[in-house]
C-alpha cells in the first residue's frame, strides 16, 4: 500500500510514530518535501541516511524548500518504476520534478519545490539556494511526461498547493509565481484521483480531491477500497 505524509524537516519521530510501525515490508511511504535529512553532510546524517535506506518499505520524498540542494546534486541520477531519481541508499529516494512514476500499479506524477515564505531571512543567513524554485526546463519535463501518460495520472504530489488553500476561515496563498501558474495549467489539464501536499503544516482534507498532509501517515487509497481490494485478492 502507499502511504503518504508530511514535511519531516530532518526529524526522526514520525519514524518511530505508532502509525508508521504498522507499514509492511513492500509498502511505500511518500514525504511531501522539506525532507530535511540531507543538511550538512556529516558523520551523523550519513549514518541516519543508512538507517532510513534500511526500512523494510520503500522510502520516496519530494525536495521542498528547506533542503541543501548542493548536497543532494551530489547523488546520481538513476532511473526507476518508470521516472529519473536519485538513490540516496538502500530503499531511500528522491522523487525529481516532473516526473511520472508506476508505483504499486499507481500512475503518481511527482513535482517538489516551491518558494520560501522565509526567503530574506534565509539569504541572510546564507540557507536559501535559487533552485527550490522549479525552472521552465523541469515544468517542460513535467509536461512532456504528463502527455507520454496521456494526462492522466493516479495521485499528484507536490510540495505546495495546487492553488490559494482556504483552512477554516483563514485563506493560506503564496504570491502568484511561475509554479503557481504552473499548477493551475495541471488542474485544468490533466486527470487525476487526489493531489497531496505538505507545505501548509496541516492535516486536512481540502476538496474531494485535494488533501494537505503533515504528521500523519494516510493512506492513498480510500480505506475502504482498499480493503475490499485487499479482500478481492
Amino acid at each position: 500500500m502507499i502511504y503518504i505524509t508530511g514535511d519531516t524537516h530532518g526529524e526522526t519521530y514520525r519514524f518511530d510514530s505508532p502509525q508508521m510501525r504498522k507499514i509492511k515490508k513492500g509498502d511505500t511511504v511518500i514525504i511531501c518535501g522539506d525532507f530535511g535529512f540531507i543538511w550538512d553532510g556529516g558523520k551523523k546524517e550519513e549514518k541516519l541516511l543508512k538507517k532510513l535506506g534500511q526500512k523494510k518499505y520503500t522510502l520516496l520524498f519530494l525536495d521542498g524548500t528547506h533542503e541543501n540542494f548542493d548536497l543532494l546534486a551530489k547523488y546520481p541520477v538513476t532511473e526507476w518504476n518508470g521516472g529519473k531519481v536519485q538513490n540516496i541508499c538502500g530503499n531511500l529516494y528522491h522523487l525529481m520534478r516532473g516526473q511520472v512514476y508506476t508505483i504499486e500499479n499507481k500512475k503518481i506524477f511527482a513535482f517538489g519545490g516551491g518558494e520560501s515564505a522565509e526567503k530574506q531571512v534565509r539569504i541572510e543567513a546564507g540557507k536559501w539556494w535559487a533552485c527550490e524554485m522549479p525552472s521552465k526546463d523541469e515544468m517542460r519535463e513535467g509536461i512532456k511526461n504528463l502527455r507520454a501518460a496521456n494526462m492522466e495520472v493516479d495521485y499528484i504530489v507536490t510540495h505546495c498547493p495546487p492553488s490559494k488553500v482556504s483552512i477554516g476561515s483563514n485563506i493560506i496563498s503564496h504570491s502568484k509565481n511561475q509554479l503557481e501558474a504552473f499548477f493551475e495549467q495541471i488542474v485544468k489539464n490533466v486527470k487525476y484521483k487526489k493531489w497531496f501536499f505538505g507545505s501548509i503544516h496541516k492535516d486536512r482534507k481540502i476538496t474531494y480531491k485535494e488533501f494537505a498532509v503533515f504528521d500523519k501517515i494516510i493512506p492513498a487509497e480510500d480505506p475502504v477500497t482498499a480493503k475490499r481490494f485487499l479482500h478481492l485478492k
